[in-house]
């Protein structure tokens, strides 16, 4: 399975880049109605060199069907990269006009959009603006709510922070949050502002990334730039937790900053400051559906039992109880905040899809959900597929199909398995756990980032019935050369785009996995993120017990986990299924 950073989801109506589409704004203060229009410029995170700025447009004249935004600065200011308008500059001159899909402003509406830029200096926000051709109100704010730091707000570690009781499904009828980070680098990619405007999840995958790892953005920051996206609706903002001791102990590439005795740094250093973040009643307006601890339990079952896919390490925090007491206490701290939602990670189902490994995990996530504090009311579901390339269905066989008086669960491919597909596993996944105690109403996510399987490659129909192996290999979508390789997977494309709702039982299509961000590097690579190298990643690698001694199957020259990896976008991108228009 893939781990490392990744990505976020999608509403029943999904607006493009959660601020693009034109929101019924509050009506504007007696000064700003005079004038025809009014222009709120923030700039959200800023460092040495660089900035982040959304920028939100209120129409206080007549309907636009297009609009065109202009600004001097007064500095060097340079625009790199924006998202929800068409930006360009020459010299000071900047100008921003409307997208296909947000060009629509009726009287009393408002729309944004946001970039990076760069600067030396100072970074003076601009005293004039102009909305096609007539000067607006500025109002305006520099820097103030940058993440880390600032006002921690009320609550506290109280748990208080939300308002009301949790909605069934927080992905129905909600916006979905779009990180403006992984935007920008989506954006500058050829052909990338096709998918640019998709949520993705916020990625915590270290304690420092809290308050925002070498002048990005931090929990803050990200939260504040929610608030703008929500506008006067509803939004979900997807944050992935990430950094127990012991991380990610049957692989190497995401392995964290914690060691395997460190439950109470995670405790106290990690967790705490998150659950404090997210009870300030300033976010209580905001749905928070966080991703508890990818991979992490699902390790317990299968590779601590002294199989051949055992690891001394999965041994050591299986002995330790340190993955179940770290989960158990996120599950408690931040379910006690009415407004966030969490989603326990639950592997997929080329991991826990046989019977022996099923049963065995339904019981692990019931037995951490009832103890060290957690109780089943701090679990709204489980996710499936993060950071991995499952299919989300498989269209062309299914698990009950015979060939020449064999099932194809005798094929290679399907080992045995009882499910040859993501939504299936899922739906019968969801059943079990309901069964052991869970609550009814829980639902499922699966990430649909990379699991599109589609170009020249994609089957079109059912494989020949020549044999059992013959037929699974030429209807199966998923072109993996075994389905235990995870790393960076050669020939993958986009999913389906995150979708509210698709099917019973399931929460959401989400992008957890931020697309373009490597799964691990392909040879060693010294860095400071405590992440290693695994020959999972390596090309030339010949493959292990856990995918049957089979190649790994990915791609060359990758980054360290979770760094930009253009080769791989692009292909996603290529391949994507559906496909990109």
């Amino acid at each position: 399975m893939s781990h490392s950073r990744t990505a976020m989801l999608a509403a029943l109506t999904l607006v493009a880049g959660g601020t693009g589409m034109a929101l019924t704004a509050a009506p504007a203060s007696a000064g700003a109605a005079a004038a025809p229009c009014t222009v709120d410029y923030q700039v959200q995170n800023q460092w040495s060199t660089g900035f982040t700025a959304a920028v939100t447009i209120t129409n206080n004249g007549a309907a636009k069907s297009s609009w065109s935004l202009k600004w001097s600065y007064a500095g060097d200011q340079k625009v790199t990269s924006g998202w929800n308008a068409k930006i360009t500059q020459s010299g000071t001159a900047v100008t921003a006009n409307n997208e296909s899909y947000n060009g629509t402003l009726a009287t009393g509406a408002s729309t944004g959009f946001g970039f990076q830029g760069t600067y030396s200096g100072t970074n003076a926000i601009p005293a004039t603006f102009t909305l096609d051709g007539v000067t607006c109100n500025v109002d305006s704010g520099g820097g103030g709510d940058t993440g880390g730091g600032g006002d921690t707000g009320g609550g506290g570690d109280t748990g208080g922070g939300g308002t009301g009781s949790r909605v069934d499904n927080p992905y129905v009828g909600s916006k979905v949050y779009v990180n403006p980070e992984w935007s920008a680098h989506a954006a500058v990619e050829p052909g990338g502002s096709r998918i640019s405007n998709q949520p993705t999840a916020v990625w915590l995958d270290r304690i420092a990334a809290i308050n925002g790892v070498n002048g990005g953005m931090g929990l803050r920051a990200h939260l504040d730039e929610a608030l703008k996206q929500k506008g006067s609706g509803e939004l979900t903002i997807q944050l992935v937790i990430y950094d127990l001791p012991g991380r990610d102990c049957a692989a190497l590439a995401s392995n964290g900053e914690l060691g395997p005795n460190d439950i109470d740094k995670y405790k106290t250093q990690y967790i705490d400051p998150i659950a404090s973040i997210l009870s300030d009643p300033k976010y209580a307006g905001l749905r928070i559906a966080t991703i508890i601890e990818p991979d992490s339990l699902p390790n317990l079952v299968t590779n601590a039992g002294g199989t051949n896919t055992t690891t001394d390490a999965c041994s050591t925090m299986k002995s330790n109880g340190n993955y179940e007491k770290g989960v158990s206490y996120a599950l408690a701290k931040l379910g006690a905040i009415s407004n966030v939602y969490n989603y326990i990670d639950a592997a997929h189902h080329g991991w826990l899809g046989w019977d022996s490994n099923l049963g065995p995990s339904v019981q692990e996530f019931h037995t951490v959900a009832t103890t060290n504090g957690a109780s089943v009311n701090d679990v709204a579901g489980f996710i499936v597929n993060t950071a991995n390339y499952s299919a989300t269905k498989e269209p062309y066989f299914k698990v009950t199909d015979s060939v020449n008086g064999q099932t194809v669960r005798q094929s290679k491919w399907v080992d045995w398995n009882q499910y040859v597909d993501e939504q299936s596993f899922a739906q019968a996944l969801r059943d079990k756990l309901v069964a052991s105690g869970f609550n009814s109403g829980i639902g499922m996510l699966i990430d649909t980032s990379r699991n599109g399987w589609g170009g020249s490659a994609r089957p079109i129909g059912s494989g020949p019935l020549t044999s059992v192996d013959d037929y699974v290999n030429g209807s199966r979508i998923d072109r993996r050369i075994h389905a235990g390789n995870w790393c960076n997977q050669s020939g993958a494309g986009l999913g389906e785009r995150p979708t509210a709702a698709p099917a019973a039982g399931i929460d959401a299509y989400v992008w957890v996995k931020p697309p373009g961000e490597s799964d691990g590097s392909s040879s060693a690579v010294s860095n400071d993120e405590g992440k290693g190298f695994d020959r999972m990643c390596d090309p030339t690698y010949g493959g292990n017990a856990r995918n049957g001694n089979s190649p790994t199957g990915a791609l060359p020259g990758a980054p360290v986990a979770g760094h930009w990896f253009s080769a791989q976008f692009q292909q996603l991108m290529q391949n994507a299924y559906p496909p990109l228009s």
